[in-house]
């Protein structure tokens, strides 16, 4: 699926049950679609569509995003839901809002047992697509003071899962006024976050979701 495609597509964020705020940071996927329509011309849906991980309906998204601070649960069904849709072609992205990784590693293990999370180099294409990010992720929030960490599932080649941790990516999507973060933090913010859109639309585009 290229940016020049007539037909319009959405994207969406992702339900989870365990009681985590899985709604956190409730203007940072629109403000990201208005971004990457503006400068990248795609023709995302404005409004992000609310999907839970075990619904068919995940399917209708080539992209999900996921956040939270706290508990994650997938149980059996979500855990082969989730996984079919990401060996289908879908693609998930995860933030961490702080206080979720601890929750959301174990159940990505439920999800692909045989996978583990890598740390991507910062020569990935996730990081060098219409903006480019030498040295990785960009610090939002300080939290730990820890450096920011881009982590993957990455099942034959392909990049099925991106986790960004110790960054809090979301919350530099946000309206301005939410964590008042300063023009230059949120503008590195959505550019990075145009930058998985722009790859899971162009790099993978060839891998259509299928049921």
């Amino acid at each position: 699926m290229g940016f020049n495609d007539s037909q319009s597509y959405q994207i969406a964020l992702l339900k989870y049950q365990g009681g985590g705020d899985w709604y956190a940071n409730p203007t940072s996927l629109p403000n990201l679609i208005s971004f990457c329509n503006k400068n990248l011309g795609t023709k995302i849906n404005a409004e992000p569509a609310t999907v839970e991980v075990g619904s068919p309906d995940i399917f209708n998204y080539p992209f999900l995003h996921m956040t939270g601070h706290g508990n994650v649960v997938f149980n059996q069904h979500d855990a082969e839901n989730l996984r079919t849709y990401l060996l289908s072609g879908g693609f998930l992205h995860i933030d961490d809002n702080y206080g979720m990784d601890p929750f959301v590693r174990p159940e990505l293990k439920k999800v692909f047992p045989e996978l583990d999370l890598i740390e991507l180099p910062f020569s990935h294409p996730i990081y060098h697509q219409t903006y480019s990010f030498s040295k990785g992720l960009p610090k939002v929030h300080e939290h730990d003071k820890l450096a920011p960490k881009g982590l993957g599932l990455i099942f034959e080649g392909r990049l099925l899962v991106f986790y960004t941790y110790e960054c809090d990516l979301g919350d530099g999507w946000e309206d301005p006024e939410v964590h008042k973060d300063s023009e230059e933090v949120r503008k590195k913010a959505l550019q990075m976050g145009a930058n998985m859109i722009s790859y899971v639309f162009t790099l993978q585009g060839d891998e259509s979701i299928s049921n």
